[in-house]
């Protein structure tokens, strides 16, 4: 059973934590965290993107000179895609890129990017994390006591608008809820930051 540091606001350690071997200690599977990756990120895309065809583009009703005598090709339109401003040939049409994965392979590559976070000494459990009021300079502080000096994910058990909006200018610092947290904004910042009633929730969820 892992267990790490627990640390209060000031950066100061008041203790140790256990967390569950099922959730935080299970085994680090690359593949699978890869393959979640590039679903979330796949999932994202708009698919917007749109070209037209030698029917969509305007003009070319007549053909451009007649098909002998001129010494030049032969041509029937001047929208064709061998033609400046003619149409594209094969190329992207809107499209969704959405596609799903089991439910199982989501949960076990969850529970491999939390394990690697542990594994490589980034997760940080606090035991509370609450503001009288929002102010930015308050989370920076926080973020310094806790000698955080790049990019971190908090996780709070439940909304604290006061949290959130301190920390949303910061650059590099995200918030999210145990119900959100996902693969990618795990492996894509540097610490992981959550509270120990947040350690408690995601076990509960996740386990």
């Amino acid at each position: 059973m892992p267990v790490v540091n627990l640390y209060n606001m000031n950066g100061e350690k008041i203790g140790d934590i256990e967390l569950s071997d099922s959730v935080f200690g299970a085994e680090i599977n690359a593949d699978l965290m890869h393959r979640v990756v590039v679903n979330q990120l796949a999932n994202r895309r708009q698919g917007t993107q749109s070209t037209k065809t030698r029917g969509e583009v305007r003009g070319g009703g007549r053909k451009p000179w007649r098909q002998k005598g001129t010494g030049r090709a032969r041509h029937g339109s001047i929208r064709s895609p061998i033609w400046t401003k003619g149409g594209i040939a094969l190329g992207p049409k809107p499209r969704s890129y959405r596609y799903t994965l089991p439910k199982k392979v989501k949960r076990a590559a969850l529970k491999s990017a939390l394990s690697s976070k542990v594994a490589e000494n980034e997760i940080l459990v606090l035991d509370a994390l609450n503001f009288d009021e929002i102010k930015t300079k308050q989370m920076v502080k926080v973020l310094n006591n806790l000698k955080v000096d790049s990019t971190a994910l908090i996780v709070l058990p439940e909304k604290d608008e006061k949290v959130e909006k301190s920390a949303r200018n910061i650059p590099g610092i995200k918030t999210a809820l145990v119900n959100t947290i996902n693969v990618y904004d795990i492996l894509k910042h540097d610490k992981f930051i959550i509270t120990k009633d947040a350690v408690s929730k995601v076990e509960e969820v996740y386990a």
